[in-house]
């Protein structure tokens, strides 16, 4: 009974791993997409905080969503086929 036990812990753990690893890959892949969006929000509002103007870093956040955007409608998996063999 108490081996049983054990292997149901070891597997809750297992799954907990797995869950937290796809949430991982997930996470670097949006921030590899949106990451500069979400550096220049987040030096516009320092700025904004600090008593200085922003407006530069929230137009460089603005222009950089508008690049990711682009670049997320230019992939899917329809062409994602043809750009692997692009790039060799």
């Amino acid at each position: 009974m108490l081996a049983y036990r054990r292997r149901q812990t070891g597997q809750g753990m297992t799954e907990y791993i797995v869950v937290v690893a796809l949430v991982a890959v997930a996470a670097i892949a949006v921030y590899q997409y949106f990451g500069q969006v979400v550096r220049s929000q987040t030096a516009a509002m320092a700025r904004e905080l600090a008593g200085e103007d922003g407006s530069s870093q929230s137009r460089a956040a603005q222009q950089a969503a508008q690049k990711a955007a682009a670049q997320t409608k230019a992939r899917s998996l329809k062409s994602f086929t043809g750009n692997a063999t692009a790039n060799k």
